[in-house]
């Protein structure tokens, strides 16, 4: 590997890390702001949401930094269709889990949490062009 694309695989996986940590640190903000406002199952129902949306993404992350044998563009695109399903089965997975094993939910701050943590990876792209 030669210097150049270490370098841009360095960056690759920092933008990864950076948007995961964004979708957290918006999940637990998000948590925190409904269980001060509305009390605590909006509060674990905003987590859960926010970790239905980080779970995934990490996994699809791990799918397309995890070093392959073929270093080809045709790997690449395998590894992301896999990554995308598992990613989308595992959001399947995570709500059903959800709606059908915790007792006491509030929907409305569940999806907030979702979305919110989805919206955080925009974040993430809008600084990934930015020097550190």
């Amino acid at each position: 590997m030669t210097a150049g694309a270490r370098e841009k695989s360095n960056a690759s996986y920092s933008l990864i890390v950076r948007v995961l940590l964004a979708q957290l640190a918006t999940s637990v903000v998000i948590a925190a702001l409904f269980w001060g406002i509305t009390g605590h199952v909006s509060g674990y129902s905003a987590l859960l949401g926010g970790l239905t949306c980080v779970i995934p993404n990490a996994f699809l992350a791990l799918r397309l930094v995890v070093p392959r044998r073929d270093p080809g563009a045709g790997a690449l695109i395998g590894a992301a269709y896999v990554g995308e399903l598992g990613k989308l089965a595992l959001t399947v997975i995570m709500f059903t889990l959800i709606f059908t094993l915790v007792r006491s939910i509030a929907a409305g701050a569940l999806f907030t949490g979702f979305i919110a943590a989805q919206l955080a990876t925009f974040a993430g792209f809008l600084t990934s062009g930015r020097e550190d």
